[in-house]
């Protein structure tokens, strides 16, 4: 009989917005409960320092340059973490923490992906077992760090006993696939599939003091301009079709071309832009399932962008059939924060948490660094 382990996972997603925190229980295979889910928003203060920091840094160089303000900031998130941790544990007696940390910097090609969280210094807050740092082993093991989640979706997949081909999309601040054909061996297919909020948020950020675009409102308002969106996807189909990565990073996509439109044509273009690279992606990604109909479960902060929503399913093949996950009992704002608890169990017990087929390294491993009491 398998062991059950008590886990909080937390996840601070490329929005940079704040931290999903799940307790669960699983023993990092089937067994699965949820025990308590909260999100916890960052103040206006580490919110503006995150993302000033992360506009600074475009290169390994910029890391270097900007060492002083990453150590700062990175005390700060997992002093956030440690009172997100006592509080959501008030009641809770948990064995360990997975503990994602905040993405300021991912180049695939580079080989780096690092995420601002002490694990040492969370361990010695919370007197808990800590599991951190999830991409380095696959990263050191050939792999790009990204996308990790794919074995839990798997599992999703699987307990909602969903006829497969099954696929899952993430849209947070970057958007993922995970596509599901075989629960009997690792035959995962995963991918980033282009942007999710980021480019919205940005906008919404830069032109009002709204940190997202609330259910696609403003988005939905304004007009979409064919002749820069036109021009702003061949842009990117010509910097993009020389690269094979499986990952992507915020800083692979910018706002720039919509400058000069209204708040509600550049909100319009921007989500048209996202939804065309998505659905665009996904199409390359499916192309062998093109006559079998596939059901889409989309979770993340996106899957509350009604605009972004309906582009998506007008531009998709007609064989895919787009669902929220709620609809089947899945609570789309805390699968990633579920996820990195479920990965922390199967980090402990040495189990896979990446593979060849999501995130390219040289054989499925095993990760995240554990930090003992």
């Amino acid at each position: 009989m398998s062991k059950e382990y008590t886990c909080l996972g937390m996840m601070s997603g490329t929005s940079g917005d704040g931290v999903d925190a799940s307790i669960i229980q699983s023993d990092g295979l089937d067994k699965f409960t949820i025990l308590k889910e909260k999100y916890y928003q960052y103040d206006e203060n580490l919110f503006r320092e995150y993302h000033d920091l992360k506009k600074k840094i475009n290169s390994s160089n910029d890391l270097k340059k900007n060492s002083p303000l990453i150590k700062k900031l990175e005390n700060s998130i997992t002093i956030f973490h440690a009172k997100v941790v006592k509080d959501i544990t008030n009641k809770f007696d948990i064995d360990l923490i997975g503990f994602h940390g905040q993405t300021i910097y991912h180049n695939p090609q580079e080989k780096i992906s690092l995420q601002l969280g002490n694990g040492n210094l969370l361990s010695q807050l919370t007197r808990k077992k800590v599991v951190y740092d999830f991409r380095q082993n696959d990263i050191n093991n050939g792999g790009e760090g990204a996308p990790l989640t794919p074995i839990f979706h798997k599992y999703l997949i699987k307990s909602k006993k969903i006829e497969l081909p099954a696929c899952m999309l993430n849209i947070g601040g970057i958007s993922n696939l995970t596509l599901i054909h075989n629960l009997n061996n690792h035959e995962i297919k995963s991918e980033d599939v282009g942007p999710g909020n980021c480019l919205i948020n940005a906008w919404m950020q830069n032109h009002t003091n709204e940190k997202f675009d609330f259910n696609g409102r403003i988005s939905n308002m304004g007009k979409i301009n064919e002749i820069i969106l036109e021009q702003a996807l061949e842009t990117h189909e010509n910097n993009f079709q020389k690269r094979k990565n499986i990952s992507l990073d915020t800083n692979d996509f910018d706002i720039s071309f919509a400058r000069g439109l209204s708040l509600e044509d550049g909100a319009a273009t921007l989500t048209a832009f996202t939804a065309k690279i998505i659905t665009s992606k996904i199409s390359l990604l499916l192309r062998e399932y093109n006559n079998k109909k596939i059901k889409v479960l989309i979770c993340g902060g996106g899957r509350k962008n009604k605009s972004l929503l309906k582009l998506i399913e007008a531009n998709s093949n007609k064989n895919l059939f787009f669902f929220n996950s709620d609809d089947f009992g899945l609570n789309g704002d805390f699968i990633e924060s579920q996820a990195f608890a479920y990965l922390a169990i199967r980090s402990i017990l040495t189990l896979p948490i990446s593979f060849p087929s999501t995130t390219g390294c040289n054989s499925p491993c095993s990760g995240g660094k554990i930090i003992e009491i």
